[in-house]
C-alpha cells in the first residue's frame, strides 16, 4: 500500500521580494486614486476623473519623471519587436501559422519569415506552401522573435535565425510575463547541465543542452531520441525550482534558477513543491541574489 502524506493548514507568510523588483512598490487596485497632482502624465492602466489619476487596471504603480502607468500584476503578453517568445501552432493556414504565444489574440508566423530547413535562405515557392505541415503542424513548440506587431495588436514572428525553430525533447512552464526578467539573451546553458528558453511571454522551456551545437541548425527536425534518467531529473528539479521562485513572485533569469536550484540539492525533487521547504530554499536563492546585488 503507497504512504500517503497528510499535512495539516499552516499560514505561510509571503516573502517580500520588493528589494529584488528595484525597492518599494506601490500596490493598487482599479478605482484606487494614484495623485491628485495635475502636472502628471497619465500612462498605461490608468484615467483622468475630476482631475485625479485613477488606477484601471490591479498592479504596481510606476514613474518614470512626469508619466505614470500602473503595471498589471497578472495579465496576458503584450508583444515588443525583438523580444524572444516560446509558443505553440494551434492553425496551418495559407502561407501562414497561427501560433498560442499566451497573448490576447493570437500569433503569426508567415511562411517567408522562416528559414528553410538546413539554414537556407530562398524566395518559397508553391511547393514549400504545399510542404508547411512538413516543417510545423499543430501542437508543435517553436522558439521565435517578434518581428512586428499588427494594429490590433497580434505579434508577427520570425525563425530568420538558426538559433530559433522547432522544439523537441524538454518540458514547458507557464507563468506569468512579468516574472520574467528583461535581459540581453534569453537562452541559458545552465551548468547544472540543462538549458532554458526564458520566453518574454511567459513561456518557459526546459531541455537537455545539446552536447554538439552545430548540429542544432535551428531546422524543423526534431531529435527524439531517449533522454537519460540523469537529464530528466535535472529538468524537473529545474521545473520545480522555477515554480518555487512563482510562489514567491521571484524575478526569473539565469541567476535566480541556478541559485534556487543550488538551494534545492539537499532535498528531494518531489519535496520542493512542500511549503516549508520552498520557503527555505526559495530564502536561501534571494539571499545570495541580494549578496550579489550588494
Amino acid at each position: 500500500m503507497a504512504a500517503v502524506t497528510m499535512r495539516l493548514p499552516a499560514v505561510h507568510a509571503p516573502l517580500d521580494s520588493g528589494s529584488l523588483r528595484g525597492g518599494e512598490k506601490h500596490l493598487v487596485a482599479p478605482g484606487d486614486t494614484i495623485t491628485t497632482d495635475t502636472g502628471y502624465m497619465r500612462g498605461h492602466g490608468t484615467y483622468v476623473e475630476d482631475d485625479k489619476l485613477i488606477a484601471s487596471v490591479a498592479g504596481v504603480v510606476e514613474r518614470v519623471n512626469k508619466l505614470v502607468c500602473v503595471r498589471a500584476l497578472k495579465a496576458r503578453y503584450n508583444g515588443e519587436i525583438g523580444d524572444i517568445v516560446v509558443g505553440r501552432i494551434t492553425e496551418v493556414q495559407q502561407k501562414r501559422w497561427k501560433v498560442e504565444t499566451n497573448s490576447r489574440l493570437d500569433s503569426v508566423l508567415l511562411l517567408s519569415s522562416i528559414n528553410l530547413p538546413g539554414g537556407e535562405l530562398r524566395r518559397k515557392s508553391a511547393e514549400d506552401e504545399l510542404a508547411m505541415r512538413d516543417y510545423l503542424q499543430e501542437g508543435d513548440l517553436i522558439s521565435a522573435e517578434v518581428q512586428s506587431i499588427f494594429s490590433d495588436g497580434a505579434v508577427s514572428l520570425h525563425t530568420r535565425s538558426l538559433k530559433y525553430g522547432k522544439l523537441a525533447q524538454g518540458v514547458l512552464v507557464q507563468v506569468s510575463p512579468s516574472l520574467v526578467k528583461r535581459q540581453k539573451t534569453h537562452f541559458h546553458d545552465l551548468p547544472c547541465g540543462a538549458s532554458v528558453i526564458l520566453g518574454n511571454n511567459g513561456f518557459i522551456w526546459i531541455y537537455p543542452t545539446p552536447e554538439q551545437k552545430d548540429d542544432e541548425a535551428g531546422g524543423y527536425t526534431a531529435n527524439l531520441e531517449p533522454v537519460p534518467l540523469s537529464d530528466r531529473e535535472v529538468i524537473s528539479r529545474l521545473r520545480n525550482c522555477i515554480m518555487a521562485l512563482v510562489t514567491h513572485k521571484i524575478m526569473l533569469f539565469d541567476t535566480s534558477i541556478l541559485y534556487c536550484y543550488e538551494a534545492s540539492l539537499p532535498h528531494q525533487i518531489k519535496d520542493i513543491l512542500k511549503p516549508e521547504v520552498t520557503e527555505e530554499i526559495v530564502l536561501e536563492a534571494r539571499q545570495r541574489l541580494l549578496d550579489s546585488e550588494g
